[in-house]
C-alpha cells in the first residue's frame, strides 16, 4: 500500500481520526439529515403531491402528534386521518407549556420523537425562536384568513380560540344579560362572575382595544365592587356554569360552550365586545422523522379536518367554511407580541383579578 511518505505510527494515528471522522459524520448530521427530508418534503408543490405524500407515508407507516386539543376533538381528528389514511398516530396529549417544554428539551437531547405539533401560537412561536419548526408550502394555506398566517410562515392557525361569555340559563336571563363590560359594575353581579386563572393574553387584548390606562381601571373596578371567582381551567369553568356554581363566566371558548348546550345542559354563550382570540396551530417538526406523513397531516388539517372542526363548534381558518361567529369582528391576537410581553401581563392580570378572588 502506499503511504505517500507518512510513517507508520502517524498513518496509525491518521487512521483514528478518519474513522472516528466517519462514525461522526453518521451521528452528528443526521438531524441536519432528516431535516434536509423535511424541507424537501414541505417544499414539494408538484401536480402528484397529495399521491406523493401518501404513498411516503405509507412507506414510514405512522405519525408522532403532540396535541394541546381536548380528548374528544383529537379523537375525532386522528381517527378520520387514519380511516382516510391508513396511517397510524401516535398522540402525546398534553398543555401547551408542556407541550413546548418536551420539543425543546428533546431537540436538545438530539431526540426527535416528534413529527407533528398542534398548540397555541404563544407556544409555537418560542418553537420558532429555537428553528424547531419548517414552513410547509400547503396549496390549503391560501384559503386561510391572514390573520392565521404568520410572516415566517413556521406555523399557521388552523382555529381561532375565541373566549366568550356564558351563563347559566337557569340563573340569568338572557334579558338581564350585560351587553358591555362596563354593566359589571351593577350591584346585581356581586358574587356572581367567574373567571379563568390564566387568561392573561385576552386581557393583553382587551386593553389593547379599550385603552390600557381605562381598560385597567374598570377592571379594577369591577374587582373591588363585585369581586371575581377564579377558577383554573377553561373546561372546568365551563362545567360550573353548567352546574350552576358559577352563574355567569366571562372567559370560556365559545366551542365547549356550544358542545354542553347541545347536550342539553343549562348553558348559553353570548358575546360582550371586543371580542378576543387567539390562533391555535400546526406545525411539521424541522427534525420530523416521518416528514411525508407529518406534512400530509399538515394537509389534511387545513382541508378535511376544518369541516370536522367546523361541526364540533370551533372558529376555523378556512375562509371558505362557515363561522359560528363573524370572523370580521374578532380582535386576533399577535402570538409574537403575546410571548415578549407575557411576564408583564400575566403580572398585571394576577395583580388586577387573579388575586381578587
Amino acid at each position: 500500500m502506499m503511504n505517500f511518505g507518512i510513517d507508520a505510527q502517524s498513518w496509525r494515528a491518521l487512521s483514528v481520526v478518519i474513522g472516528v471522522a466517519v462514525m461522526l459524520s453518521s451521528v452528528i448530521p443526521a438531524a441536519a439529515q432528516t431535516t434536509g427530508r423535511a424541507i424537501d418534503v414541505a417544499n414539494y408543490q408538484g401536480a402528484d403531491r397529495e399521491q406523493r405524500l401518501t404513498d411516503g407515508a405509507k412507506r414510514e407507516g405512522s405519525l408522532t402528534l403532540y396535541s394541546n386539543a381536548p380528548t374528544d376533538d383529537n379523537t375525532a381528528l386522528v381517527g378520520a386521518f387514519e380511516k382516510k389514511y391508513g396511517i397510524k398516530i401516535n398522540l402525546y396529549r398534553a398543555s401547551s407549556e408542556e407541550i413546548r417544554q418536551r420539543a425543546v428539551n428533546e431537540a436538545r437531547a438530539r431526540r426527535f420523537d416528534v413529527d407533528f405539533i398542534l398548540n397555541n401560537a404563544p407556544a409555537m412561536e418560542a418553537l420558532t425562536s429555537e428553528k424547531l419548526l419548517v414552513e410547509v408550502k400547503s396549496p390549503h394555506v391560501a384559503n386561510l384568513m391572514p390573520a392565521a398566517i404568520p410572516s415566517h410562515r413556521s406555523w399557521v392557525g388552523f382555529c381561532l380560540n375565541v373566549l366568550v361569555q356564558a351563563y347559566n340559563t337557569n340563573l340569568i336571563k338572557k334579558a338581564d344579560l350585560p351587553k358591555t363590560f362596563q354593566d359589571l359594575l351593577d350591584p346585581k353581579w356581586k358574587g356572581k362572575i367567574a373567571i379563568e386563572a390564566d387568561d392573561s393574553d385576552w386581557f393583553a387584548g382587551l386593553l389593547e382595544v379599550m385603552g390600557s390606562e381605562p381598560g385597567e381601571r374598570l377592571f379594577r373596578s369591577i374587582a373591588e365592587t363585585n369581586g371575581f371567582s377564579v377558577r383554573k381551567g377553561h373546561t372546568l369553568l365551563t362545567n360550573l356554569v353548567s352546574a350552576g356554581e358559577a352563574p355567569l363566566a366571562l372567559t370560556v371558548f365559545n366551542y365547549t360552550a356550544e358542545q354542553l348546550k347541545k347536550k342539553g345542559a343549562p348553558i348559553d354563550w353570548f358575546v360582550i365586545e371586543p371580542l378576543i382570540s387567539m390562533p391555535n396551530s400546526i406545525a411539521v417538526a424541522a427534525n420530523a422523522q416521518r416528514p411525508h406523513a407529518a406534512v400530509l397531516f399538515f394537509d389534511y388539517m387545513l382541508s378535511d379536518a376544518q369541516k370536522i372542526l367546523a361541526d364540533r363548534d370551533y372558529v376555523v381558518t378556512n375562509t371558505k367554511i362557515a363561522s359560528p361567529i363573524e370572523r370580521s369582528k374578532l380582535h386576533v391576537m399577535d402570538s409574537a407580541k403575546v410571548l415578549q410581553d407575557g411576564e408583564k401581563w400575566q403580572r398585571l392580570y394576577t395583580q388586577v383579578i387573579s388575586s381578587r378572588n
